[in-house]
């Protein structure tokens, strides 16, 4: 039976990389399969899909009003046989409820790797819904600077300083976001001497 899977991880975890494992893995037995990154991550270049460790592939672009059942539909073939979508946190709500309708309408499996927070701590839209209505939920893990594991994002300035405001999408790699653990994203300790900064509320 087809699944709905969400891959979530902190920043810099590999989660791209593991996509593109898996996208291998299917092709290397004859299998094919659909890529999707969003429209405005153009990092890898248009249409790319780009690791940090150097793997590529084509990808499809989304936006946020792209209907992936009807592009699914026009583009599917016998040999069609997985989907998978990177930075996944950018999903809508109604683009995942219509990824619910390609895993029980169309019997496709739909990968999806993303963010689970974002700097704020605050969960996206995308990944909200995600956790709520994905059958497999999968933790891909990575460190924090101390050694702990890493489940929280901090935006950081050029001195590696957390920034605290700002939009919630902010395109941005290794000299944006730094992986910590729950207490050093707390206490705004990056790692960088001399740049704690502590998260207060309200």
């Amino acid at each position: 039976m087809s699944k709905l899977y969400f891959y979530y991880a902190a920043m810099n975890a590999g989660k791209t990389t593991t996509l593109l494992q898996s996208s291998y893995n299917y092709n290397e037995r004859g299998m094919d399969t659909l890529l999707y990154i969003p429209a405005f991550d153009d990092r890898g270049g248009e249409r790319t899909l780009k690791s940090r460790v150097g793997l590529t592939s084509n990808a499809i672009p989304f936006n946020e009003n792209f209907n992936f059942s009807q592009d699914i539909q026009n583009r599917k073939t016998p040999s069609l046989k997985c989907i998978l979508i990177d930075e996944a946190q950018f999903l809508s709500k109604n683009q995942v409820q219509n990824l619910c309708k390609v895993v029980d309408e169309l019997r496709y499996p739909v990968l999806t790797y993303g963010l689970r927070t974002d700097f704020l701590g605050e969960t996206f839209e995308g990944s909200k819904y995600l956790l709520a209505w994905a059958e497999e939920l999968i933790e891909i893990k990575t460190i924090c600077h101390c050694g702990s594991k890493a489940t929280m994002n901090a935006r950081i300035d050029e001195r590696g300083t957390p920034v605290h405001n700002g939009n919630q999408i902010e395109i941005g790699g290794n000299d944006r976001y730094i992986s910590l653990c729950r207490k050093h994203f707390q206490e705004g300790n990056t790692g960088h001497h001399g740049t704690d900064t502590k998260i207060t509320n309200g």
